[in-house]
């Protein structure tokens, strides 16, 4: 009986277990994650930072070279250019348009369920039926110049042009706005209906109380979907590299068309340098957005 009453105390609260040790318990279930992320990711990634200092061949020290010598290398100047402005141009609007969808799937309670699956349809989607679709479709003999055709104008080969960024771009947000409209109304469904119910009692219209209670509650949502979709817009090489091959159109160079490139060419040492100075950039760009969110909450 002491024994049953002592484990019914608000001390352990029922666990069963010394107060002590319930503070480890949630470190004991994140040890294999922990372990798996230090073993797969931070050695790896410090092993890069240690040979981007060394020549790959000699084994020498040589300080900041590698670093200049993919800095001034000319093909790196291209891949970063159009990985920036891929990023540049296809965040913002998967954004909005995401957040757009979110909002009429929102309206549509009793339909929501159907309209979620059918926009993740194309995560599931091999690559390489995609790759192929685009081919029937954008293709110089393809649908879609049949139908420019039809109005006159002149046929593209949408795949080895200054068109291909724009098949990218589609590409991208094809596939990646379902996964961000359902981000998006995680963060809807969190808002209290309360807030518009008071809102509207109060006289405000549906453009106030978006501007004044949607937007405001969405930002967590917003600071966590522009990071995902940062670091999704690095995942696009399978569909450029299928398309294009490892030398593609050089709308659509990219970094990981380089970095692939060292690699089949073994210049380790450059593609170390590379890796680190990408991974450098990402991180300052999410401890902006982290900075820039922080300071709207705190004020």
């Amino acid at each position: 009986m002491k024994l049953w009453k002592r484990r019914g105390t608000g001390n352990d609260r029922g666990s069963g277990l010394p107060p002590e040790t319930d503070g480890a318990a949630p470190w004991l279930f994140l040890l294999p994650s922990l372990l798996a992320v230090l073993v797969l990711v931070l050695l790896p990634f410090a092993d890069a930072v240690r040979r981007s200092f060394f020549s790959a061949m000699s084994g020498q020290f040589v300080g900041m070279k590698n670093y200049l010598s993919v800095l001034q290398n000319g093909a790196f100047r291209l891949a970063a250019a159009n990985t920036a402005k891929f990023a540049a141009v296809c965040i913002p609007v998967l954004l909005l348009f995401s957040l757009f969808l979110a909002l009429l799937v929102n309206a549509f309670q009793e339909k929501r369920g159907i309209f979620k699956t059918s926009f993740l349809v194309p995560m599931a989607i091999p690559v390489a039926s995609i790759v192929l679709l685009w081919q029937v479709v954008f293709h110089e003999n393809g649908l879609f110049n049949v139908l420019l055709g039809a109005w006159g104008l002149e046929p593209v080969n949408w795949l080895d042009s200054s068109g291909t960024f724009f098949v990218l771009v589609f590409t991208y947000l094809w596939k990646n706005t379902g996964y961000d409209m359902v981000l998006w109304l995680s963060g809807l469904t969190a808002i209290s209906p309360a807030l518009y119910e008071s809102a509207e009692i109060d006289g405000a219209g549906g453009l106030q109380r978006f501007f004044r209670i949607t937007l405001p509650n969405l930002k967590p949502t917003l600071f966590t979907v522009t990071v995902l979709s940062l670091l999704n817009s690095f995942k696009v090489f399978r569909e450029a590299y299928l398309i294009g091959g490892s030398y593609p159109n050089k709308s659509i160079y990219m970094l990981q068309h380089l970095f692939n490139n060292w690699f089949v060419d073994l210049d380790v040492d450059k593609m170390c340098a590379g890796a680190v100075l990408m991974a450098l950039v990402v991180f300052l760009l999410i401890l902006v957005l982290q900075r820039v969110w922080g300071r709207e909450g705190m004020g």
